[in-house]
């Protein structure tokens, strides 16, 4: 099997590690490359892909624009218009992201449905959580700063209660899928508008919920997830999410069967014992 992993920048991606665990437990011949292209060049190299790959991933920005070279999509792909799992041979469009965050929250024991949800973002991310997590039978509330983006959201799926503020009214699960916390915002939390003004994320958010989930897996503790542990919650970052959809993309491959305990067992393999 020949597999890649396709993006902007993909020179240190995790890609070729996660898939390396779950192909060798399964005995798999494979070779998995890194192949950055540079969005410009895209619509000049997305054809060659197909016969240079028998599957590849894709990642951003490229989970749209690759879906007019498909001739199907599946499933979720359909759903949130954005694929990340690619079959060659039959040019076929696949989105694991959802399915690898339900199998987050199931493997780290928790459950959504009847839960009050309270998710933070609307993005890309922030969608596809919102969807699942209704789909899985959660009450979910969506915060977003962009009144606009959150509007769209909810004219697409109109599953959730979109907030313009977030009440004190406590909710048993939190879920930042915001960012806020990486990269050059390591140390903060997303801010939300409240009747007392726009506050960052703290103890007052926390007080009433069970659980918190961070989408974030680098720094593997971010400050939301920090202070909520603080306040005594049950905290899961997004690392577990990204291997299982790993999982996921490779099952398709394979056309087998995925399997959460298996899912689990791999994971706690390659991240050295980790519960989630």
């Amino acid at each position: 099997m020949k597999l890649a992993v396709i993006g902007k920048d993909v020179s240190k991606s995790l890609s070729p590690a996660m898939h390396a665990c779950i192909l060798d437990s399964m005995g798999v011949q494979y070779t998995y490359e890194t192949v950055s292209i540079p969005p410009e060049q895209f619509p000049s190299r997305a054809e060659q892909l197909f016969s240079r790959f028998d599957f590849f991933n894709v990642t951003i920005p490229f989970k749209a624009d690759i879906m007019p070279y498909l001739a199907a999509v599946e499933g979720d792909a359909r759903t949130f218009g954005a694929v990340n799992t690619v079959v060659s041979r039959t040019r076929t469009g696949y989105n694991t992201d959802g399915l690898g965050f339900c199998l987050m929250l199931e493997n780290a024991g928790i459950s959504v449905a009847g839960r009050r949800v309270l998710v933070l973002g609307a993005g890309g991310a922030g969608r596809s959580c919102i969807y699942k997590l209704a789909e899985g039978g959660a009450r979910v509330f969506a915060y977003e700063r962009s009144s606009e983006r959150l509007a769209a959201v909810f004219r697409e799926f109109g599953n959730f209660t979109p907030l313009a503020q977030v009440p004190p009214a406590p909710f048993d699960i939190i879920v930042n899928c915001t960012g806020i916390g990486m990269h050059d915002t390591v140390g903060k939390t997303p801010s939300v508008r409240t009747s007392a003004g726009e506050v960052p994320v703290g103890e007052a958010l926390f007080a009433g919920c069970t659980a918190a989930v961070d989408l974030i897996y680098e720094p593997a503790q971010s400050e939301f997830l920090r202070i909520a542990a603080a306040c005594g919650k049950r905290t899961v970052n997004g690392a577990a999410m990204l291997f299982y959809q790993a999982y996921y993309s490779d099952c398709i491959y394979l056309g087998k069967t995925p399997s959460a305990s298996e899912a689990k067992k791999l994971y706690q393999q390659y991240s050295g014992g980790s519960e989630v």
